[in-house]
């Protein structure tokens, strides 16, 4: 049985998102990623006409990947929303313990393109407004007295965790970080 090969966007998009994801995005050059995809720079700027527009599908693309990974943990704890809220931070503690993960690409988005009109910091801003926003929508679901106080103490904890294994690998603080958001949820429940 034979795989297709990947088409040229797509090799290009998946050798960005691997040298990106490692590297940073000012640290990787167009040259590099035409090297390591085979394709060449033609191909490249047909499918992405800047570095800029290729790190924004990037992002779109890590975008769609990360709310796949936020629903399928909180999907099998439908109508419950304590527990969904729990289970995304049990699956952040694995997430974050593990040896494919660099942190939150948005994150890094944002702290390599400070400027307010970047197209990388946009999605970033973007996802990380999406990310507050559903908290605090899981909050408000659980009861809590004061969603939104609790959704940014969560989304808080959230960076924290994607920024200790950025710096640390996989041995990082946020190794119990499923168990420090459970004893905020019920702590912000309970006011």
């Amino acid at each position: 049985m034979s795989t297709a090969k990947p088409s040229a966007r797509q090799q290009i998009l998946d050798t960005a998102a691997r040298l990106f994801f490692q590297n940073g995005y000012r640290a990787i050059g167009i040259d590099t990623i035409v090297a390591e995809s085979g394709v060449a720079k033609m191909t490249l700027y047909r499918h992405f006409p800047s570095k800029d527009a290729l790190i924004a599908a990037y992002l779109e693309a890590m975008n769609a990947q990360f709310w796949a990974w936020f629903e399928s943990a909180v999907e099998p704890q439908s109508g419950q929303p304590r527990a969904q809220l729990v289970a995304v931070f049990r699956a952040l503690q694995k997430l974050v313990t593990t040896p494919a993960c660099y942190g939150c690409p948005f994150l890094m988005a944002a702290s390599e393109f400070p400027e307010a009109g970047h197209p990388g910091r946009q999605i970033a801003l973007a996802n990380k407004e999406a990310v507050r926003a559903r908290l605090r929508d899981l909050c408000e679901q659980a009861g809590a007295p004061a969603p939104a106080q609790l959704a940014d103490q969560l989304y808080l904890l959230m960076d924290g965790a994607f920024v200790a294994v950025r710096l640390f690998g996989v041995d990082n603080p946020a190794a119990d970080v499923g168990l420090l958001a459970e004893q905020i949820i019920d702590c912000g429940l309970r006011r």
